[in-house]
């Protein structure tokens, strides 16, 4: 008898001990990857690895807020960090580059192994030196390391391209639904806890993915969701949805300053209802195909002379000129001069008497030498068409330094010269905030005239407009996208070909990752 009373508690501790033991291992294991660009084939610039910045293990975790300690997400898993990269836009990838951070990821994910499940966190407009869909070819060596039963959830921005093999080899995938990407931390919140949802329920793989090609290929300054009709497009995804029989929908805009076959738009929709997926996406693909002609840029939009006029004969502060053919933010090499090169001989301008900042163009030369000379100083030095020099050569600026912001990886001065203040950087760079030009001693809201390397305006910079203009200037992202030479995409394909028939909108099943 006191064996048996001996060996009962023993036995459940040990029980105790196992179901503890098995609810710790009941957590699904899911690793992080991804790597990120948008990348102009338009544009002579080109990105090496070193642009990725690339973070692994934990450090990953700082790219998503959503999954701090107290998230109620990070413990619904073993969480296993890969290797994460995002570049800023720029030109396109060099194999060597894309092969090594591939191969780094891929290393780290045999590491991790086994996996139930793998958040894939990309762009989609990556373009790499003699590769087709690079995102295509980086998903099919991750399933032929991991297999097919390895569930994956893939977060892509809106302008990026889905082609049917990246379609195929992704289970459950989604898009930003807003153009400023205001939501892009919502949407990977949204991939990951449809991913722990299907993983946790033990539902799987959903049963049906949609794929509809929509030949239609805008710039995101015609398709921001803060206007009409992109704002009605998108807003009707949600009602689109349906539980299980709908998981998610998607629009992709595509990116149009790549030329390549997948470059078009995409609409895609999964879930577990055969009828209800494919009805889903036919009607947002009928919807966009059907506003195609309504879609405008977001803000008057004309070439740089008559913008200038525009703004001269404007009282408000700031008028606000966009300098799009070379936006950084968009792929752009960020150092064409042609737009600086206009300004300072627009006799106009230098007669009006009013202030104009210009960010930015690179220069290391030039801030070097403005580092030694110091604020105050004068300068006489060249800077810009480095990488793009197609439309005009190096500007040559004259005037005083008015400041300099020393930084281990960018510096950047000012140059006064006249009534314009030039931003020059030692480093390409994108001004977004209010506080980058007040580090500089300059005051944005007060400038007659602000003129950016930007597309559409960011929110800070949406709030701080007096007026705004777009201006069609040229660069690796022209906006005019009948100047661009396309030899690739598909066609015919809108605006290229107004005037085509109407496509077969009618959905596709795209097999399983396991078929």
């Amino acid at each position: 008898m006191k064996k048996v009373l001996f060996v009962l508690p023993l036995l459940m501790m040990i029980i105790v001990l196992s179901c503890s033991n098995s609810n710790k291992s009941e957590k699904p294991r899911i690793a992080i990857a991804g790597i990120a660009i948008e990348s102009s084939t338009f544009s002579p610039a080109v990105s090496h690895e070193d642009a990725f910045r690339a973070r692994v293990g934990d450090e990953v975790f700082s790219y998503y807020p959503f999954m701090a300690p107290d998230s109620g997400i990070i413990n619904r898993a073993e969480w296993l960090p890969t290797l994460r990269g995002h570049a800023m836009p720029g030109g396109i990838v060099t194999f060597e580059a894309y092969e090594s951070l591939v191969t780094k990821t891929l290393d780290m994910l045999k590491e991790a192994m086994p996996l139930d499940g793998i958040f894939f966190d990309i762009h989609g407009a990556m373009s790499v030196q003699g590769l087709d869909d690079p995102e295509g070819d980086f998903i099919v060596r991750i399933r032929e390391l991991v297999g097919s039963d390895v569930l994956i959830s893939t977060s892509m921005d809106l302008h990026g391209s889905v082609s049917p093999r990246l379609a195929q080899h992704t289970d459950l995938i989604t898009c930003y639904r807003l153009a400023p990407h205001e939501d892009a931390i919502e949407s990977k919140k949204r991939a990951v806890t449809n991913l722990l949802e299907r993983l946790e329920s033990g539902k799987g793989k959903p049963a049906y993915k949609a794929w509809i090609p929509v030949p239609i290929l805008l710039p995101g300054e015609k398709t921001s969701t803060r206007i009409e009709p992109g704002k009605s497009l998108y807003a009707q995804i949600p009602d689109l949805l349906d539980g299980d029989r709908v998981i998610d929908a998607a629009i992709w805009m595509s990116y149009p300053w790549a030329d390549e076959p997948r470059n078009h738009g995409v609409v895609m929709a999964y879930g577990d209802d055969k009828e209800a997926v494919g009805k889903a996406a036919e009607q947002l693909a009928r919807r966009f195909w059907d506003v195609r002609r309504a879609f405008e840029f977001v803000a008057p939009t004309t070439y740089l002379e008559e913008a200038l006029e525009k703004a001269l004969a404007s009282d408000m502060k700031p008028f606000i000129i966009s300098d799009m053919g070379d936006n950084p933010t968009a792929g752009g090499a960020g150092d064409v001069t042609w737009t600086l090169h206009e300004l300072f001989k627009h006799s106009a301008l230098q007669k009006s008497g009013k202030t104009l900042i210009y960010a930015s163009i690179p220069g290391a030369e030039l801030v070097k030498k403005a580092i030694e000379a110091g604020v105050g100083g004068e300068i006489d030095a060249t800077a810009g068409a480095e990488v793009d020099n197609r439309f005009a050569p190096p500007i040559r600026l004259k005037g005083v330094i008015t400041a300099i912001k020393e930084d281990s990886t960018n510096s950047e001065v000012v140059v006064k010269s006249g009534n314009i203040y030039t931003i020059v950087t030692e480093k390409r760079n994108a001004y977004h905030y209010e506080k980058q030009f007040t580090d500089l001693g300059l005051n944005p809201r007060e400038a007659d005239l602000l003129v950016v390397k930007i597309g559409y305006l960011v929110p800070e910079l949406y709030e701080m407009r007096g007026d705004w203009i777009m201006a069609l200037t040229p660069g690796g992202v022209d906006q005019d996208l009948l100047r661009l030479p396309y030899k690739r995409v598909p066609r015919p394909i809108f605006p290229l070909d107004p005037d085509m028939e109407d496509p077969d909108l009618s959905a596709r099943f795209i097999p399983l990752a396991d078929k």
